[in-house]
C-alpha cells in the first residue's frame, strides 16, 4: 500500500489493523509521535492528517487512504521551524520533553482552524493531550505567541 509521510509516499506491506503509530514508528522509522497510553486519551501519538490533529494509535493505517499524514518530523526545518515549534523554543515549553511533538502538532492544528484562539479556546483544544510535568502555562503561553498574540 502506498502512504503520503511528511511529503514522501511509500509503499509498505502492513496488517490491516495496525495503527497507524506502528506503522509511522515500527515501519517507517518516525520516532516523533510517541506512544503514551494506546487509547487516545494522552495525545503523545498526535499527528495530522490533511492538517487535522488526530490520534494516530486510534487510526487504522488502512483507512489513511490518500490522506497526507505530517508528523513532527515534517512539520517545520531546522532552519525553517513552523511558528508553534519557535515559540516552544522561545519559550522553553518543554521539560522532559515526552508529550511535545504531540502538543505541537495538536497546537498547529488548533492555529489551522482557529488563527487567533482565545485562553478557552487553547484550553480546550489542547485538554486532550496531557503533560506530566505540568507545563500547561508555558503551553497556552506558546500557543498565543505562536498566534501572534501580543503579551505571550
Amino acid at each position: 500500500m502506498r502512504i503520503r509521510v511528511n511529503g514522501t509516499d511509500h509503499e509498505v506491506d502492513f496488517e490491516e489493523d495496525m495503527p497507524l503509530l506502528w506503522l509511522l514508528r515500527d515501519e517507517l522509522g518516525i520516532h516523533g509521535p510517541k506512544y503514551g497510553c494506546g487509547i487516545g486519551q494522552c495525545g503523545a501519538c498526535t499527528v495530522h492528517l490533511d492538517g487535522v490533529a488526530v490520534r494516530a494509535c486510534q487510526v487504522w493505517a488502512a483507512d489513511v487512504g490518500a490522506a497526507e499524514v505530517t508528523t513532527i518530523e515534517g512539520l517545520g526545518t531546522e532552519d525553517a521551524p513552523h511558528p508553534v515549534q519557535q515559540a516552544w523554543i522561545d519559550l522553553q515549553v518543554a521539560q522532559c520533553g515526552y508529550c511535545q511533538p504531540g502538543q505541537v502538532m495538536q497546537a498547529a492544528s488548533l492555529l489551522n482552524e482557529t488563527p487567533n484562539p482565545t485562553d478557552a479556546e487553547i484550553d480546550d483544544a489542547m485538554s486532550g493531550n496531557l503533560c506530566r510535568c505540568a507545563s500547561y502555562p508555558r503551553i497556552r503561553a506558546a500557543v498565543r505567541r505562536a498566534a501572534g498574540q501580543e503579551g505571550a
